[in-house]
């Protein structure tokens, strides 16, 4: 760890409010080192450089703190407070959908230890490359899943079975509410990672959310920790079941999103 600076990392997570053992740390150094690594021979990021690897994946994930705030102020929903989250909190069950390199997930299993953490992403040679990060930073109690989300969100597969649903993968709300929405729990919290403030996407997805079973609670938008790096994070209730026809066959809902 010493041949790393990371002082502005400690910053923005002092920022963010999040504190981290030196273990910890040197958890997402080595998962630093691995990602470059396996990056030399497939992709899994464009992004590189050490600082940026910083900023960019790990505390970008681990912004979603300021939700757990919106949400425990706002909504009420007092498990996702963050400190019930870092010191209490043994039930609370995330799924991490088209995880890609394994952002938001394992930032927020490293820096949470606690939580019960799935990775969902439908290409295998990245589910290879999660797998040697969990076994190479000894994390306990989150696991990966290989294939689309259309499939693991069948009533005999993971449907409705998390507290948290995130996601940082690139498509329009619509969609990605049919890929998330199924495996959250009536009354737990879909939290969607967006680059900037959404206006024209939300309100064409609001009839899919809602069909859907979910309800805008709210989005919060701001800079990263000194950083001019904006983030949006739309805040999403389950507040009744997803009907069963839902999620349709892989491949539907990004060709033909609910509007």
């Amino acid at each position: 760890m010493d041949k790393y600076n990371i002082r502005q990392f400690e910053n923005d997570l002092k920022e963010l409010n999040i504190n981290l053992s030196d273990f910890q740390k040197s958890q997402f150094i080595q998962y630093y080192e691995l990602l470059v690594e396996w990056n030399s021979f497939m992709n899994l990021t464009a992004i590189t450089d050490f600082d940026e690897v910083l900023k960019k994946h790990f505390i970008d994930s681990l912004s979603i703190v300021k939700a757990f705030d919106y949400i425990d102020k706002n909504i009420h929903a007092h498990k996702y407070n963050i400190d019930v989250i870092a010191e209490k909190d043994k039930s609370l069950k995330v799924i991490d959908i088209g995880t890609g390199a394994g952002f938001p997930g394992i930032p927020l299993k490293i820096a949470f230890p606690r939580l019960q953490i799935i990775l969902l992403d439908s290409l295998q040679k990245r589910v290879k490359f999660l797998d040697e990060v969990i076994e190479k930073l000894q994390l306990a109690n989150i696991d990966t899943f290989h294939g689309r989300a259309e499939d693991y969100a069948k009533p005999d597969q993971l449907r409705e079975k998390y507290d948290l649903c995130v996601s940082r993968a690139v498509a329009n709300l619509s969609t990605l509410s049919e890929f998330c929405l199924p495996f959250v729990k009536k009354d737990g919290i879909f939290i969607s990672y967006k680059s900037e403030k959404l206006t024209d996407e939300l309100k064409e997805a609001e009839k899919a959310v809602s069909i859907l079973g979910g309800n805008v609670e709210g989005q919060l938008y701001f800079k990263l920790p000194h950083s001019d790096i904006s983030r949006n994070l739309l805040i999403i209730r389950k507040i009744k079941n997803t009907p069963e026809k839902f999620p349709r066959k892989a491949g539907l809902p990004a060709k033909e999103p609910i509007k």
